[in-house]
């Protein structure tokens, strides 16, 4: 791996998060991600191509709108930058072919769904159902295979819906949406049923490790909503880069040599 790959990993990757954030803002509203070009969110003035260079330009601009001056958020370099990063971890971990593809679409996937959920609370079927249909047909030829990502898209949702009826049986009210339930078979359908263990692991631990922290600060009660969406992208992040190796890890703890 040559650090010109890595270089050309990171640019294209900003490129893309520059349209992963149109899909943040947009898939909400159900708006087209295809037109009207992009724009301000506050005064609508369609972006010059100097002023939608990722990064670059929100750094340039001092995070304002060239035409009214109010703010844009932060958000937007913050997921360019992210998605840059995460291509070069993607090309720095994975042998070119179908799966740095497959790791690739879903690691933009997963950045969507989290900045939306995160925001709104909600996890678009737009991504998910599609999701699973794209991880399931890159998986006839690419890691885990096909029998492996059948597994885990049946366990990613399955675990989940048991999850959510018991709960729902048990206090007469909805403890977990159904994009929950399809947001894990999509990443199961990618990654295969071990990672969806592993996902769920991550995701449970550090859910929980937030909402006690929000719990110890007075900011929320046992009701308050926790968008597991988030918590299940980083945990499905961690699993697709490193799953491999922590799996390796943990079944080196029963060697007895």
């Amino acid at each position: 791996m040559t650090l010109f790959s890595l270089v050309i990993a990171a640019v294209f990757g900003a490129i893309v998060g520059s349209f992963l954030n149109v899909c943040i803002y947009r898939l909400p509203l159900r708006q087209s991600i295809a037109f009207p070009p992009s724009r301000c969110p506050r005064c609508g003035r369609g972006l010059s191509w100097y002023d939608n260079i990722p990064v670059v330009s929100w750094l340039a601009l001092r995070g304002s709108c060239r035409q009214c001056g109010e703010p844009i958020s932060v958000q937007y370099p913050i997921v360019e930058f992210v998605t840059a990063v995460l291509f070069v971890a993607v090309v720095w971990s994975s042998p070119a072919g179908p799966l740095l593809v497959s790791r690739l679409v879903l690691g933009c996937a997963l950045i969507v769904l989290f900045m939306i959920d995160l925001e709104h609370q909600i996890l678009p079927n737009v991504i998910t159902l599609p999701g699973i249909a794209v991880g399931l047909a890159l998986s006839l030829i690419a890691p885990p295979g096909i029998v492996d990502a059948l597994l885990g898209a049946a366990l990613g949702a399955g675990v989940l819906y048991a999850i959510a009826a018991g709960y729902y049986l048990w206090r007469k009210e909805e403890g977990m949406g159904m994009g929950d339930v399809k947001m894990l078979a999509m990443i199961g359908a990618f990654l295969g049923w071990q990672a969806v263990l592993l996902t769920l692991i991550l995701s449970s631990f550090s859910g929980a490790i937030i909402g006690i922290g929000i719990l110890a600060t007075s900011r929320g009660s046992m009701r308050y909503a926790l968008p597991f969406g988030t918590f299940l992208a980083l945990g499905a992040l961690v699993a697709m880069l490193s799953g491999d190796a922590i799996f390796g890890w943990y079944l080196g703890l029963f060697d007895p040599r």
